[in-house]
């Protein structure tokens, strides 16, 4: 999870990413934020994201968003 909220941090160094679970909902992350972060998790954590998974759901927490790399790591 630590690597997940420094990349996270480094896009928007303002936000608690551990109390904030409207992160789209809030638009805090717009499209472009999504683009760099599927890149970044997937150069991280050695998995891809598929298009299928990119839902606001999954996107709006950083709970949320470790949740799926778990999910997508296990397979």
């Amino acid at each position: 999870m630590d690597k997940l909220i420094k990349i996270l941090s480094e896009m928007h160094p303002e936000i608690d990413y551990d109390k904030n679970n409207k992160l789209i909902d809030n638009n805090v992350l717009d499209s472009f934020d999504i683009v760099t972060l599927i890149s970044e998790i997937n150069d991280e954590f050695d998995i891809t994201i598929p298009v299928e998974e990119i839902v606001p759901e999954n996107f709006n927490s950083a709970k949320a968003l470790y949740e799926l790399i778990e999910r997508l790591q296990d397979n």
